[in-house]
């Protein structure tokens, strides 16, 4: 009888359980990456002059840059929702690139299915085999790595419109590492804790030596590419514009003398009376005797 009576005495609950989730879910982070870029796309309209249109896309990429660094996670879902987005807007992002190399309407219906299929086969298919959650895609250097690779498929004619659209996308990114670490603190009852994943998201190194070098020759790669984009895709818009397979470049297959093209002029009839020399502001007279009285 007393067993029952201090049962239904409501217990204290230990300091540190909480009904909060001990990691960010897949739904905090795209709330609060959405809401970060809808003020990075108002700040850059108002702001730096920016269009309308390149806010609207800037906001939308950190928005759903808030999913990337859950890419290696064990959950399908922000996999899976990335993996459709950024295989469909790729393609159409790589247009004006397409049109600097001088590609046929034909070439680049061709490139943009090739790029849909590597990247929805085989770079996310990467990801789901060859990482562990946590690991260096939960870095800094990820976060620069993603930008930069924004950067190099969104062409502009102003570099300061696509380093706008880069950033968007390290926002996003950051916003996710910085979720994470803060979900990692606890607060209790006069104390805080922090729980064993603290800084696994905002970082320069993992424990993995393999990890580290191959995500900084990624990350070195992209420099190199993105500070010699402008040079490079300056010679292939002067290579297509010279392009010899180009029509107007090729040989005649017919070299015989009556295709050759008629020349302005005819040799003139010297027995003709009505023909008379050409005079070259010597003298009146073309005959050597008074050429040279």
């Amino acid at each position: 009888m007393y067993q029952d009576a201090f049962s239904a005495v409501p217990r204290p609950a230990p300091p540190f359980r909480s009904s909060v989730s001990s990691v960010a879910d897949f739904k905090t982070h795209i709330s609060v990456s959405t809401l970060t870029g809808i003020a990075y796309g108002y700040w850059g309209v108002t702001t730096q002059s920016m269009t309308l249109e390149n806010g609207m896309i800037a906001g939308g990429l950190c928005s759903v840059s808030g999913m990337l660094p859950d890419l290696d996670s064990d959950s399908g879902v922000p996999l899976r929702e990335i993996s459709m987005f950024v295989a469909a807007v790729v393609p159409v992002m790589m247009i004006q690139r397409f049109r600097d190399y001088g590609l046929s309407h034909e070439s680049m219906a061709l490139g943009a299915m090739l790029i849909y299929v590597a990247i929805r086969f085989g770079l996310f298919e990467f990801f789901k085999r060859f990482t562990i959650h946590r690991g260096m895609w939960h870095s800094l250097p990820a976060a620069a790595s993603a930008g930069l690779i924004t950067y190099l498929v969104t062409p502009c004619e102003s570099d300061g419109v696509r380093a706008y659209k880069a950033f968007g996308v390290v926002l996003g990114f950051l916003v996710h590492l910085i979720l994470d670490e803060i979900w990692a603190v606890e607060v209790g009852v006069g104390r805080i804790r922090t729980k064993k994943s603290f800084g696994t998201a905002l970082k320069f190194f993992g424990s993995d030596p393999i990890s580290n070098v191959g995500i900084y020759a990624i990350l070195f790669g992209l420099i190199y590419t993105a500070w010699s984009d402008n040079e490079i895709a300056a010679r292939l818009r002067e290579r297509a514009k010279y392009d010899l397979t180009a029509p107007g470049w090729q040989i005649d297959a017919d070299p015989s003398p009556g295709s050759w093209p008629q020349r302005g002029w005819t040799k003139p009839n010297l027995q003709d009376p009505a023909w008379q020399p050409p005079q070259f502001g010597i003298g009146n007279s073309t005959s050597d005797e008074s050429r040279w009285k």
